[in-house]
């Protein structure tokens, strides 16, 4: 399971993980000891806070995959940053994103060619949950 979550985003540790029914549960924290603030690139290891964040990811052997992440908060150091605190991001996330960057584009492509309720009963079956107004500004964003 570790492979599999480098995969993902090589900056992610794997915890654990629960296999269910329909779907895999897996637990995951940043591996970086030190983060760059997105507003004036100065790096901090002060962490303000911890939270959970859970995202989909495309489906591992069938089954609809859920991972949470434990974000951390950090403090900018630089005094001059008009930002006291920011969140760590990572690479295979969209800002405030709650599905992976390849999720999303899988979405889209299966999306194309049919109406945003057949797809979204579609796409829930066998790849994740998603509404159909979602499915609308997806693909309005495009």
């Amino acid at each position: 399971m570790e492979d599999i979550i480098k995969l993902i985003d090589e900056n992610l540790e794997y915890k654990s993980h629960e296999i269910g029914a329909e779907k895999i549960k897996i637990k995951v924290q940043s591996r970086r000891e030190e983060v760059e603030c997105p507003f004036c690139g100065k790096e901090s290891r002060k962490v303000h806070s911890v939270y959970k964040r859970k995202f989909q990811e495309l489906p591992i052997a069938g089954k609809k995959v859920e991972i949470e992440i434990e974000n951390r908060k950090y403090f900018c150091k630089n005094g001059a940053c008009e930002n006291k605190t920011f969140a760590e991001t990572f690479e295979c996330l969209p800002y405030n994103g709650r599905r992976s960057k390849r999720l999303t584009e899988e979405i889209i492509e299966r999306s194309k060619n049919m109406s945003s309720v057949s797809a979204s009963r579609e796409i829930g079956k066998t790849l994740a949950d998603v509404g159909k107004s979602t499915i609308c500004e997806l693909l309005k964003k495009r």
